[in-house]
């Protein structure tokens, strides 16, 4: 398995490798292609696993704010993540997850947000991220599922604020 940046020539499998992973549903394959055409698209940050020339795994990171009354943080959030179904529970998803974060730190970003499942992102060093002084009023989220990751060291202490999501994701 190869672990690469996501090209144009990816993307039909990629949005087919969404539609299956997501229950036969386009959504969240729309969702990738709004945030490829808007301003918060990172290229780097859009990731595919790749096995005999097949996509079989992709994350998409893509930038976003925190707003604590007249500042701005640029952020970071995790959305969406997909493997093929056939292929789950083999680390994929996994090895994604530590490439995007990575990529993430070495851009210099200091956080990773997302809205995810309170059994699997801790494992990568996420946790709620309301204990940290962060909001999320655009979805209505058990605190456990609105989660945070540090990327830099004090990030987690030094970032405060209300988690905008970018337009691309409505």
């Amino acid at each position: 398995m190869q672990i690469r940046t996501e090209t144009a020539q990816d993307y039909i499998q990629v949005f087919e490798l969404n539609v299956k992973a997501f229950g036969n549903r386009e959504d969240e394959s729309r969702l990738i292609e709004r945030i490829r055409a808007s301003e918060e698209f990172v290229p780097e940050l859009s990731i595919v696993a790749e096995q005999d020339g097949a996509v079989i795994g992709h994350i998409l990171l893509s930038r976003a704010k925190v707003l604590d009354g007249n500042h701005s943080q640029e952020v970071i959030v995790l959305a969406p993540i997909a493997v093929d179904p056939q292929m789950q529970r083999q680390g994929i998803g996994a090895a994604l997850i530590r490439e995007g974060t990575e990529r993430s730190r070495q851009l210099g970003y200091e956080i990773i947000l997302l809205i995810g499942h309170p059994g699997y992102y801790p494992q990568f060093g996420f946790t709620p991220a309301r204990a940290y002084g962060l909001a999320l009023t655009q979805f209505t989220v058990p605190d456990e599922v609105f989660q945070v990751y540090g990327l830099q060291e004090g990030a987690l202490e030094k970032v405060k604020g209300e988690l905008i999501y970018p337009a691309a994701f409505f």
